[in-house]
């Protein structure tokens, strides 16, 4: 999915809530338009007008050069004395909302609740030291990468080490294939290299992930989904799937995360297709790959990783 253009609000419309705030911490209405990266189909928190909206909630992300770009990118999409509530666990960047945001000229209320803090303001008629928060958090070529990324994707400024290893015990693959939670394309390069793939679905939930593949990959071969890999987009009959899955959400390690993903690669595999992943060698994932698939091999281990292959 490629960004609009300019984000129009109208009177109606002008709440924005970014990310997944607790009901029972903060009111949003019924149709506030969502801005989050994470969330498919969400608007653009960046290409809100400037000075536009009448009021915004943020749930604020636990990395600090991210979480102060997302502040000032709210301070400049919010009208001068529009309120602005913000909260964070405490553990994950809560315990620094209120400095941050005095950083930026506002008058805080800071509470705590359930062990969140939650800060309230208003965005000041001239807030200070916007437009270098939104540099340090701004798209990049990333030298260490040699890719275009941003703070906030998985693994941003750095190769993943359970990327590396899992490029290192690939073979050359052909016919038609995916790379579910693509991340900035770090994988998806050397499959590509190899002219007997026919086709290369990239997806991922992380607007930002997507959009700097499509800088990072250029190869009419390539399909872009921002998409959760787990249900969409819709896929059938592939030879092949790739994938170093995820395994926290919001923080907390989630093995479910990643045992879907298998579940996900078997759906969309021909018969004798194959799936190929890397995985933290204490995550269970040999339990579902083992009644699923026909057969199953552990064909690298290092560095605290495993790389399967798993053939329908």
């Amino acid at each position: 999915m490629r960004r609009s253009g300019r984000f129009g609000l109208n009177q109606q419309d002008s709440f924005c809530v970014y990310g997944a705030p607790s009901v029972e911490l903060a009111t949003v209405p019924a149709g506030a338009v969502q801005v989050s990266p994470l969330i498919p189909g969400a608007a653009v928190l960046e290409d809100i007008a400037p000075a536009s909206l009448s009021a915004m909630v943020v749930a604020a992300p636990p990395g600090t050069v991210e979480r102060r770009y997302v502040l000032a990118q709210a301070l400049r999409a919010l009208k001068p004395g529009a309120p602005l509530t913000v909260m964070a666990p405490k553990e994950k960047g809560g315990a620094r909302l209120a400095k941050e945001l005095q950083a930026f000229g506002c008058a805080v209320e800071d509470i705590g609740r359930r062990h969140q803090r939650i800060c309230h303001s208003v965005r000041p008629e001239a807030p200070t030291g916007l437009d270098a928060a939104i540099a340090a958090g701004a798209p990049r070529l990333v030298e260490a990468l040699g890719q275009w990324s941003q703070p906030g994707v998985f693994s941003w400024d750095r190769p993943d080490p359970g990327t590396l290893l899992l490029i290192s015990a690939l073979p050359a693959l052909s016919g038609r294939g995916a790379d579910l939670g693509c991340g900035v394309g770090l994988l998806a390069a050397p499959v590509l290299a190899n002219p007997q793939v026919a086709h290369l679905d990239l997806i991922d939930i992380d607007r930002r992930a997507i959009e700097a593949a499509r800088r990072n990959i250029d190869d009419p071969r390539v399909a872009f989904h921002w998409s959760d890999a787990r249900s969409a987009p819709a896929l059938e009959g592939l030879d092949f799937v790739v994938m170093n899955p995820p395994f926290h959400d919001g923080g907390a390690e989630d093995k479910t995360l990643g045992q879907a993903f298998v579940r996900r690669s078997h759906q969309i595999l021909r018969k004798g297709g194959t799936v190929w992943l890397v995985a933290n060698r204490h995550l269970p994932y040999e339990g579902v790959l083992t009644p699923l698939f026909a057969k199953v091999a552990l064909k690298a281990e290092a560095g605290g990783f495993k790389v399967y292959e798993a053939q329908t």
